[in-house]
């Protein structure tokens, strides 16, 4: 595990940075087929969150599963917003809750991340301040898996045999998934045909 990834997490931990009730999940993950409607919800929530916050929006990007065509995923609509201090809560929360968004995570040891929930589509609007490496590192993962075929099934794959488990939170899914990302990060890295992110 390095600097970039969330640690493996406890209950206590989950609930320490979760802003209201977590409730265990106990189950198993369902994967949804990819459906061509989610690029038009994020559109649509895109639209939302400039609509309420301006210029503080720095920048509003489709991300995770959803946002890879033919590929699996849970079907939440994932959107990474870039505003100027993600720590700053009064800066931009309020007028995202007055929108109906619900924040869920706080998480000030890990770029200061936060979570929202959305208001009237599932939603999981992950929240940085500007220069967080940890937005370069979405970008790079997301246009990864839209540029290789080859990765993209073998991220595929592993998500099928993973989600097929019991798991006690859904965070543990993911943080299982965490092998198989720094090896399709490490090969993006060493590909020199992959495609940037545009830096603004």
């Amino acid at each position: 595990m390095d600097e970039t990834d969330p640690p493996l997490i406890s209950d206590e931990e989950l609930q320490r940075i979760t802003v209201g009730e977590r409730t265990p999940h106990n189950a198993p993950v369902v994967l949804a087929e990819y459906d061509p409607e989610w690029p038009r919800l994020f559109a649509r929530e895109a639209a939302r969150i400039g609509s309420v916050l301006g210029g503080r929006a720095l920048r509003v990007e489709h991300v995770g599963s959803t946002s890879v065509p033919g590929l699996a995923a849970k079907p939440i609509i994932d959107i990474l917003l870039v505003v100027p201090d993600s720590a700053d809560e009064p800066s931009y929360v309020p007028a995202l809750e007055a929108a109906g968004y619900v924040l869920r995570i706080r998480e000030p040891d890990w770029f200061e991340h936060r979570i929202l929930k959305g208001p009237d589509t599932d939603v999981n609007l992950h929240v940085f301040g500007a220069g967080s490496t940890e937005i370069d590192r979405m970008l790079r993962f997301r246009d990864r898996l839209r540029d290789s075929d080859a990765d993209r099934d073998h991220y595929a794959r592993t998500k099928r045999e993973l989600s097929q488990r019991t798991w006690r939170h859904v965070q543990h899914y993911a943080d299982a998934k965490t092998a198989v990302v720094r090896e399709i990060m490490a090969r993006a890295a060493a590909d020199p045909g992959e495609r940037r992110p545009p830096a603004h």
